[in-house]
Protein backbone atom coordinates (compact mmCIF):
# COMPACT_ATOMS: atom_id res chain seq x y z
CA UNK A 1 0.00 0.00 0.00
CA UNK A 2 1.43 3.33 -1.05
CA UNK A 3 0.51 5.09 2.17
CA UNK A 4 2.64 6.22 5.10
CA UNK A 5 0.18 4.77 7.60
CA UNK A 6 1.15 1.24 6.55
CA UNK A 7 4.39 -0.31 7.75
CA UNK A 8 7.15 -1.46 5.46
CA UNK A 9 6.79 -5.10 6.57
CA UNK A 10 3.61 -5.21 4.44
CA UNK A 11 1.23 -6.77 6.98
CA UNK A 12 1.73 -5.42 10.53
CA UNK A 13 0.89 -1.74 10.84
CA UNK A 14 2.02 0.01 14.04
CA UNK A 15 0.02 2.93 15.38
CA UNK A 16 2.01 6.06 14.61
CA UNK A 17 0.39 8.15 17.34
CA UNK A 18 0.53 7.47 21.07
CA UNK A 19 -2.15 5.03 22.25
CA UNK A 20 -1.36 5.51 25.95
CA UNK A 21 -4.85 6.91 26.53
CA UNK A 22 -6.46 3.74 25.11
CA UNK A 23 -7.33 0.85 27.39
CA UNK A 24 -5.90 -2.43 26.14
CA UNK A 25 -8.73 -4.97 25.77
CA UNK A 26 -8.89 -7.45 28.64
CA UNK A 27 -10.78 -9.98 26.52
CA UNK A 28 -11.01 -10.63 22.81
CA UNK A 29 -14.00 -9.48 20.75
CA UNK A 30 -17.01 -11.80 20.60
CA UNK A 31 -17.10 -11.77 16.79
CA UNK A 32 -20.83 -12.29 16.27
CA UNK A 33 -22.12 -9.45 18.47
CA UNK A 34 -19.86 -6.56 19.44
CA UNK A 35 -19.27 -2.84 19.72
CA UNK A 36 -15.92 -2.02 18.07
CA UNK A 37 -13.15 -1.35 20.58
CA UNK A 38 -11.69 2.20 20.32
CA UNK A 39 -8.42 0.77 19.01
CA UNK A 40 -10.34 -1.05 16.28
CA UNK A 41 -12.10 2.19 15.41
CA UNK A 42 -8.71 3.92 15.15
CA UNK A 43 -7.37 1.15 12.92
CA UNK A 44 -10.53 1.25 10.82
CA UNK A 45 -10.20 5.00 10.32
CA UNK A 46 -6.67 4.51 9.02
CA UNK A 47 -7.66 1.69 6.68
CA UNK A 48 -10.67 3.61 5.38
CA UNK A 49 -8.49 6.66 4.81
CA UNK A 50 -6.24 4.50 2.64
CA UNK A 51 -9.23 3.08 0.73
CA UNK A 52 -10.51 6.60 0.04
CA UNK A 53 -7.25 7.82 -1.46
CA UNK A 54 -5.54 4.70 -2.88
CA UNK A 55 -4.69 4.32 -6.55
CA UNK A 56 -3.38 0.76 -6.27
CA UNK A 57 -6.58 -1.26 -6.52
CA UNK A 58 -8.44 -1.66 -9.79
CA UNK A 59 -11.67 -2.55 -8.02
CA UNK A 60 -15.09 -0.98 -8.58
CA UNK A 61 -16.59 -0.34 -5.15
CA UNK A 62 -19.37 1.68 -6.77
CA UNK A 63 -18.29 4.91 -5.07
CA UNK A 64 -17.31 6.67 -8.30
CA UNK A 65 -18.50 6.59 -11.88
CA UNK A 66 -16.64 3.57 -13.22
CA UNK A 67 -17.96 1.10 -15.79
CA UNK A 68 -18.33 -2.53 -14.77
CA UNK A 69 -19.92 -4.57 -12.03
CA UNK A 70 -20.14 -2.92 -8.61
CA UNK A 71 -18.62 -5.09 -5.92
CA UNK A 72 -18.67 -3.77 -2.37
CA UNK A 73 -16.33 -5.59 -0.04
CA UNK A 74 -16.07 -6.60 3.61
CA UNK A 75 -12.82 -5.58 5.28
CA UNK A 76 -11.48 -6.44 8.69
CA UNK A 77 -8.92 -5.12 11.16
CA UNK A 78 -7.29 -7.10 13.94
CA UNK A 79 -5.49 -5.24 16.72
CA UNK A 80 -2.51 -7.32 17.82
CA UNK A 81 0.50 -7.29 20.11
CA UNK A 82 3.80 -8.54 18.69
CA UNK A 83 6.38 -10.62 20.55
CA UNK A 84 8.28 -7.37 21.15
CA UNK A 85 5.26 -5.85 22.88
CA UNK A 86 4.40 -3.46 20.03
CA UNK A 87 0.70 -2.88 19.41
CA UNK A 88 -0.63 -2.33 15.92
CA UNK A 89 -3.07 -3.94 13.56
CA UNK A 90 -3.50 -6.28 10.62
CA UNK A 91 -5.85 -5.70 7.68
CA UNK A 92 -7.75 -8.15 5.50
CA UNK A 93 -10.50 -8.33 2.89
CA UNK A 94 -13.06 -11.04 2.33
CA UNK A 95 -12.62 -13.21 -0.78
CA UNK A 96 -10.67 -11.57 -3.59
CA UNK A 97 -10.00 -7.89 -4.16
CA UNK A 98 -9.58 -6.57 -7.71
CA UNK A 99 -9.69 -10.21 -8.79
CA UNK A 100 -6.60 -11.12 -6.77
CA UNK A 101 -5.73 -12.69 -3.42
CA UNK A 102 -2.55 -10.73 -2.69
CA UNK A 103 -2.23 -6.99 -2.09
CA UNK A 104 0.44 -5.14 -0.17
CA UNK A 105 -0.73 -4.27 3.33
CA UNK A 106 -3.32 -7.05 3.54
CA UNK A 107 -2.67 -10.46 5.07
CA UNK A 108 -2.49 -13.32 2.55
CA UNK A 109 -5.21 -15.92 2.01
CA UNK A 110 -5.09 -19.20 3.88
CA UNK A 111 -5.00 -20.95 0.50
CA UNK A 112 -4.46 -19.36 -2.91
CA UNK A 113 -6.22 -21.33 -5.62
CA UNK A 114 -5.53 -18.80 -8.36
CA UNK A 115 -1.93 -19.78 -9.10
CA UNK A 116 -1.21 -20.49 -12.76
CA UNK A 117 -0.77 -24.20 -13.32
CA UNK A 118 -2.30 -25.05 -9.95
CA UNK A 119 -4.74 -27.92 -9.56
CA UNK A 120 -7.70 -25.54 -9.16
CA UNK A 121 -7.19 -23.85 -12.52
CA UNK A 122 -6.51 -27.19 -14.20
CA UNK A 123 -9.68 -28.61 -12.66
CA UNK A 124 -11.79 -25.64 -13.74
CA UNK A 125 -10.51 -25.96 -17.28
CA UNK A 126 -11.52 -29.63 -17.28
CA UNK A 127 -15.02 -28.77 -16.02
CA UNK A 128 -15.35 -26.19 -18.79
CA UNK A 129 -14.25 -28.73 -21.35
CA UNK A 130 -16.84 -31.26 -20.16
CA UNK A 131 -19.57 -28.63 -20.22
CA UNK A 132 -18.68 -27.62 -23.76
CA UNK A 133 -18.78 -31.25 -24.86
CA UNK A 134 -22.21 -31.71 -23.29
CA UNK A 135 -23.53 -28.56 -24.93
CA UNK A 136 -22.28 -29.63 -28.36
CA UNK A 137 -23.94 -33.03 -28.00
CA UNK A 138 -27.21 -31.44 -26.83
CA UNK A 139 -27.25 -29.16 -29.88
CA UNK A 140 -27.07 -32.21 -32.11
CA UNK A 141 -30.00 -33.68 -30.14
CA UNK A 142 -29.56 -37.13 -31.58
CA UNK A 143 -31.18 -39.95 -29.66
CA UNK A 144 -28.08 -42.10 -29.78
CA UNK A 145 -26.06 -39.50 -27.83
CA UNK A 146 -28.48 -39.13 -24.90
CA UNK A 147 -26.78 -41.89 -22.98
CA UNK A 148 -23.38 -40.30 -23.59
CA UNK A 149 -24.71 -36.96 -22.34
CA UNK A 150 -25.97 -38.54 -19.11
CA UNK A 151 -22.64 -40.24 -18.55
CA UNK A 152 -20.81 -36.94 -19.08
CA UNK A 153 -23.15 -35.12 -16.68
CA UNK A 154 -22.55 -37.75 -14.00
CA UNK A 155 -18.81 -37.51 -14.57
CA UNK A 156 -18.95 -33.70 -14.38
CA UNK A 157 -20.83 -33.83 -11.07
CA UNK A 158 -18.40 -36.34 -9.54
CA UNK A 159 -15.40 -34.38 -10.82
CA UNK A 160 -16.80 -31.13 -9.40
CA UNK A 161 -17.36 -32.68 -5.97
CA UNK A 162 -13.87 -34.18 -5.98
CA UNK A 163 -12.31 -30.85 -6.96
CA UNK A 164 -14.23 -28.98 -4.26
CA UNK A 165 -13.12 -31.48 -1.62
CA UNK A 166 -9.51 -31.17 -2.77
CA UNK A 167 -9.83 -27.40 -2.37
CA UNK A 168 -11.33 -27.80 1.11
CA UNK A 169 -8.41 -30.04 2.09
CA UNK A 170 -5.96 -27.17 1.50
CA UNK A 171 -7.47 -25.15 4.36
CA UNK A 172 -6.07 -25.72 7.84
CA UNK A 173 -6.73 -23.32 10.69
CA UNK A 174 -4.64 -22.48 13.75
CA UNK A 175 -5.62 -21.40 17.25
CA UNK A 176 -3.61 -19.73 20.00
CA UNK A 177 -2.19 -23.07 21.14
CA UNK A 178 -0.83 -23.79 17.67
CA UNK A 179 -3.38 -26.55 17.14
CA UNK A 180 -4.27 -27.02 13.49
CA UNK A 181 -7.55 -28.40 12.17
CA UNK A 182 -8.70 -28.98 8.60
CA UNK A 183 -11.74 -27.25 7.17
CA UNK A 184 -13.66 -30.47 6.59
CA UNK A 185 -12.88 -31.70 10.12
CA UNK A 186 -14.10 -28.40 11.59
CA UNK A 187 -17.46 -28.59 9.80
CA UNK A 188 -17.78 -32.30 10.47
CA UNK A 189 -17.28 -31.59 14.19
CA UNK A 190 -19.97 -28.90 13.97
CA UNK A 191 -22.40 -31.45 12.44
CA UNK A 192 -22.43 -29.83 9.00
CA UNK A 193 -22.69 -32.17 6.03
CA UNK A 194 -20.13 -30.15 4.06
CA UNK A 195 -18.43 -26.76 4.38
CA UNK A 196 -20.18 -24.05 2.35
CA UNK A 197 -18.39 -22.66 -0.70
CA UNK A 198 -16.07 -19.83 0.27
CA UNK A 199 -15.54 -21.03 3.84
CA UNK A 200 -12.18 -19.76 5.08
CA UNK A 201 -12.14 -16.78 2.72
CA UNK A 202 -13.67 -14.23 5.10
CA UNK A 203 -11.57 -11.52 6.73
CA UNK A 204 -11.73 -12.82 10.32
CA UNK A 205 -10.13 -16.25 9.72
CA UNK A 206 -7.45 -14.70 7.51
CA UNK A 207 -6.53 -12.20 10.22
CA UNK A 208 -6.39 -14.73 13.05
CA UNK A 209 -4.45 -17.23 10.93
CA UNK A 210 -1.76 -14.67 10.18
CA UNK A 211 -1.58 -13.54 13.82
CA UNK A 212 -1.26 -17.06 15.23
CA UNK A 213 1.21 -18.08 12.53
CA UNK A 214 3.43 -15.09 13.32
CA UNK A 215 3.36 -15.18 17.12
CA UNK A 216 1.10 -12.15 17.47
CA UNK A 217 -1.48 -11.90 20.25
CA UNK A 218 -4.96 -10.94 18.98
CA UNK A 219 -6.47 -8.17 21.13
CA UNK A 220 -9.63 -7.03 19.30
CA UNK A 221 -11.18 -7.14 15.86
CA UNK A 222 -13.86 -5.46 13.76
CA UNK A 223 -15.24 -5.84 10.24
CA UNK A 224 -16.81 -3.17 8.05
CA UNK A 225 -18.40 -2.90 4.62
CA UNK A 226 -16.81 -0.67 2.00
CA UNK A 227 -18.67 0.41 -1.13
CA UNK A 228 -22.12 -0.24 -2.52
CA UNK A 229 -23.96 -3.53 -2.69
CA UNK A 230 -26.17 -4.11 -5.73
CA UNK A 231 -27.49 -7.37 -4.24
CA UNK A 232 -28.57 -6.42 -0.73
CA UNK A 233 -29.61 -3.31 1.18
CA UNK A 234 -28.16 -4.91 4.30
CA UNK A 235 -24.62 -3.80 3.54
CA UNK A 236 -24.04 -0.12 4.25
CA UNK A 237 -20.89 1.76 3.29
CA UNK A 238 -18.52 2.20 6.28
CA UNK A 239 -20.80 0.29 8.68
CA UNK A 240 -19.50 -2.36 11.09
CA UNK A 241 -20.82 -5.92 10.93
CA UNK A 242 -20.45 -9.17 12.88
CA UNK A 243 -18.67 -12.17 11.42
CA UNK A 244 -20.93 -14.35 9.29
CA UNK A 245 -22.27 -17.40 11.09
CA UNK A 246 -22.79 -19.74 8.12
CA UNK A 247 -19.17 -19.77 6.98
CA UNK A 248 -17.27 -18.50 10.01
CA UNK A 249 -18.93 -19.77 13.19
CA UNK A 250 -17.48 -23.31 13.10
CA UNK A 251 -14.07 -22.01 11.99
CA UNK A 252 -13.89 -19.33 14.66
CA UNK A 253 -15.05 -21.78 17.33
CA UNK A 254 -11.79 -23.63 16.70
CA UNK A 255 -9.59 -20.59 16.15
CA UNK A 256 -10.78 -18.81 19.31
CA UNK A 257 -10.71 -21.91 21.50
CA UNK A 258 -9.15 -21.16 24.88
CA UNK A 259 -9.37 -17.38 24.48
CA UNK A 260 -11.28 -15.16 26.90
CA UNK A 261 -14.05 -13.47 24.90
CA UNK A 262 -16.29 -10.50 25.56
CA UNK A 263 -19.83 -11.40 26.44
CA UNK A 264 -22.54 -11.25 23.80
CA UNK A 265 -24.24 -7.83 23.86
CA UNK A 266 -27.81 -9.16 23.88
Amino acid sequence: MANSSFSTNHFFTPFEESIDSYAIPARFTFPFDYEPHPLCILATQKLQSYLETQQDLNHNFGLSKVDGAIIGKMFGVLVVETQDGEIGYLSAFSGKLAGENHHTGFVPPIFDGTEDGGFVNIGMLELSRISREIKELEINSQEDVNEVIEVLKSYRKAFSISLQNEIFDQYHFLNKNGEEMSLRKIFEKAAYKNPPAGAGECAAPKLLQYAFGNNMKPLAMAEFWWGLSPKSTQWKHRSFYPACREKCEPILAHMLEGMDLDEKLQ
